[in-house]
């Protein structure tokens, strides 16, 4: 057992003493908040249920639901979460039932799914929510048996004393217990005691998901609630001048034509409060075709916008702004960068002495990769319902991170914060889209101009051009060898619009001795944020194609290659800044080479390798691919992951699945361009996704079992999947690819 403070209960645990039907309520702050929802359709459910708080109740008849706060949009952290608390709880998890909690700042603390960090961040805290209600069930049974605490084991939600033979199931002690002071300290269970973290259970809404159940921010409905759509201007670089609403008004169904700007103009904002474009029409109705039809009689005109600057308060402290008054395109965005890359950046790093290394190679390897900007297409569009009542509202969106639209709420209606009560229904789909909850203050504006309840629905082609989008890059390597040909030193300059994606310190940085990295970035109005794997998702794939065309000109195995780089960052780094463990990196690379076969050279076989560290973890591809009338199929991807304890290993194999398709996809296909600030694509008419046909054939996911605290697992194995596309092509073509989508026109070398 290891010992530990209850820091997240002690202060933030509170007991409900006013219990009906036996029920035993613990509340808990924010990490030590959790929830989930299984079937123990053989139970009838107790008389009442007391909610206080985020929390673990236990009924008079046994049944527990623990509620987590974090939003789910597919990463199943509603099983995987309450796995924790039952997993210290010792309750059989038939007997586990799940419900979502709302926001609530106080009680919830940061109500955030994104970053890879769900189960990371609430790992201790879940844990202890569930030892903290066991032991204060240990000690009403000790106190009704008048035996010593010691003496009270429990087992599948079973308290026990062994010497009298007595035993009576949690619900019959749940009221005592919730008398009782919470202990100042607990002891958690060793790895090797665990019975449910570590095994597979299935998907706790599995069944609500396939029958339909509504569930999604989209099935949101409310008696009297009319449907809202917007108008946003036609390119980024334009806003509103002057609106005609009067013929769609004259429509049937059609109750209001409105303008709102999202912000006040002394409003700060935060680093998720972008909003393409923060002035929009608004079109109320009481049905969607109804207003879908009405839009079409709007008559706007747009003007340019001014060029400003503006403060936003991010992660990193408040940071300057500049947005420039121009209709951007992608041609002139690719000269840009281009002109950019050829003049020096900003070094963020620089180990031993690179430019004496490059001025007396023998041979310099040179190769510049790029990608498009991309649009994250989730599922389900952007959608907000919301209600507005004198100085409250409520509200109801799928949001990664409820609490960074609040706010920005607060100031542009005038509603304390504490009277903003917000749901937070399932999401079809965020990849980091969702962490922007524009949308939702859009929804609350228009309810409180046309004073009722609204749902505000995108439209596919709205949420598609209306932003926020993964920026577009550009990275440069260079390469230095001697007259033996080996390689003496490393360089990579990268910048993008309007962001560098460069990670200065991560492999294979600590590696060599002469090391340099170099960043740029240019100003844009097109509104970028967070895509699935932020910058990793393009630097994984252009530094590990690099790494090959370097351990191809060594002649070297490209497995091997990495490895001995590894070996060189273990035994002897250079520089202490490496944010990577060369153990763990090389144990992927290890154990995809083991799992794939790859020593076997099967000359039939075009195979690429990529590996990557990102989000605390460690991924490794290899991926197969063949080539049928001029068209890669992926006939099967080989997967090696460290992520720490894999809490569900059928989760994390179905997260693992759909970050290599999704990456497979956006390698091959994904691109958005502009013309005169216009997006190009709008709809996947025109915007290509992966078919169900084009998936890979196999993935064969692998975990590297160890007792390391769990660490990323939705975002890690993304990344590298671009970099194995590439080498795999080249195995099947003999042409490298630099440029993003690789299914396009002839690649030109960089």
């Amino acid at each position: 057992m290891t010992a530990i403070k209850t820091k997240f209960g002690r202060r933030a645990f509170i007991k409900n003493t006013s219990l009906a039907s036996g029920g035993m309520i613990l509340g808990f702050n924010l990490l030590a908040s959790c929830k989930d929802k299984t079937v123990a359709e053989v139970m009838q459910m107790p008389k009442e249920w007391f909610e206080i708080n985020s929390y673990l109740k236990i009924g008079d008849n046994g049944l527990v639901t623990v509620y987590t706060p974090n939003p789910e949009f597919g990463q199943n952290i509603r099983t995987s979460m309450p796995m924790l608390v039952a997993e210290e709880l010792d309750v059989d998890w038939q007997s586990v039932l799940v419900d979502q909690a709302p926001y609530h700042k106080e009680k919830f603390g940061f109500q955030f799914t994104g970053g890879s960090q769900g189960i990371r961040r609430r790992w201790e805290s879940l844990r202890t929510a569930g030892a903290t209600a066991r032991h204060m069930l240990r000690e009403a049974a000790a106190q009704t048996w008048n035996v010593p605490l010691e003496e009270i084991t429990t087992e599948s939600g079973v308290l026990q004393h062994t010497a009298s033979e007595k035993s009576v199931g949690y619900g019959e002690m749940a009221a005592l217990a919730a008398t009782l002071e919470v202990p100042e300290e607990v002891n958690l269970k060793e790895v090797k005691d665990f019975k449910i973290i570590g095994t597979s259970r299935k998907n706790v809404d599995a069944k609500d998901i396939v029958t339909g159940k509504p569930m999604f921010g989209m099935d949101y409905h409310k008696e009297g609630m009319l449907i809202a759509m917007i108008v946003h201007p036609p390119a980024f670089g334009m806003t509103l001048d002057s609106v005609d609403g009067e013929a769609a008004k004259a429509m049937p169904g059609i109750k209001d034509v409105v303008t709102i700007k999202s912000y006040k103009e002394d409003f700060q904002k935060a680093g998720f409060d972008t909003n393409a474009f923060p002035e929009l029409v608004a079109i109320v109705g009481n049905s969607t075709w109804e207003v879908l039809q009405a839009k079409k009689q709007l008559k706007i005109d747009w003007k340019p916008i001014e060029a400003s600057t503006e403060i936003v308060k991010g992660f990193r402290g408040e940071q300057t702004v500049y947005i420039p008054a121009e209709l951007e395109s992608t041609t002139s965005h690719k000269a840009q960068m281009a002109k950019l890359a050829a003049k020096p950046g900003k070094i963020t790093r620089k180990d031993g002495n690179p430019e004496k290394a490059f001025k007396e190679a023998a041979k310099v390897l040179k190769r510049s990769y790029s990608a498009p900007f991309l649009a994250h297409n989730t599922m389900e569009p952007l959608n907000a319902f919301a209600h507005v009542q004198g100085d409250k509202v409520k509200l109801a969106g799928p949001m990664q991170i409820p609490s960074s639209v609040v706010p920005a709420i607060s100031s542009s209606l005038g509603i304390p914060e504490e009277n903003i009560e917000m749901d937070i229904p399932r999401m079809g789909g965020g990849f980091g889209r969702k962490a922007y909850g524009h949308y939702v203050l859009e929804a609350a504006l228009i309810s409180q101009k046309v004073n009722a309840p609204i749902k505000l629905v995108y439209t596919r082609e709205d949420d598609m051009t209306n932003g926020i989008y993964r920026p577009t890059y550009q990275a440069t390597y260079r390469a230095a060898f001697d007259a033996d040909n080996k390689l003496t030193a490393l360089h990579v300059k990268a910048g993008g619009i309007p962001e560098s994606p460069l990670f200065a310190n991560r492999f294979p940085a600590g590696a060599l001795d002469n090391y340099m990295a170099e960043e740029w970035s240019i100003d844009s109005n097109i509104t970028i944020g967070a895509f699935r794997a932020p910058r990793s998702n393009f630097m994984a794939g252009a530094e590990q194609a690099f790494l090959d065309e370097i351990a191809e000109t060594l002649g070297n195995d490209p497995i091997q290659f990495r490895l001995d780089l590894l070996k060189r960052a273990k035994d002897n780094p250079v520089g202490e800044q490496n944010d990577y463990d060369a153990d763990r990196y090389a144990g992927v690379l290890e154990l995809v080479r083991e799992k794939s076969g790859w020593t076997e050279n099967d000359s039939s076989v075009n195979r690429g390798v990529s590996a990557y560290f990102c989000h605390n973890s460690y991924a490794a591809h290899i991926l197969d691919v063949t080539m049928e009338d001029g068209k890669p199929v992926v006939e099967k991807v080989c997967c090696a992951i460290d992520c720490g304890i894999v809490v569900n290993p059928d989760a994390a194999k179905n997260m693992a699945e759909g970050a290599i398709t999704d990456g497979i996809g956006n390698a091959l296909f994904g691109e958005l361009t502009f013309e005169e600030g216009v997006p190009t694509k709008n709809n996947f008419h025109t915007y290509r996704m992966i078919r169900s046909s084009e998936a890979p054939k196999e993935i064969d996911v692998h975990f590297v079992q160890n007792e390391i605290e769990p660490t990323g697992m939705g975002e890690p194995p993304f990344p590298p999947i671009f970099g194995a596309v590439a080498n795999a092509l080249y195995k099947a073509t003999g042409q490298r690819h630099y440029e993003q989508p690789f299914v396009k026109e002839k690649q030109v070398v960089g």
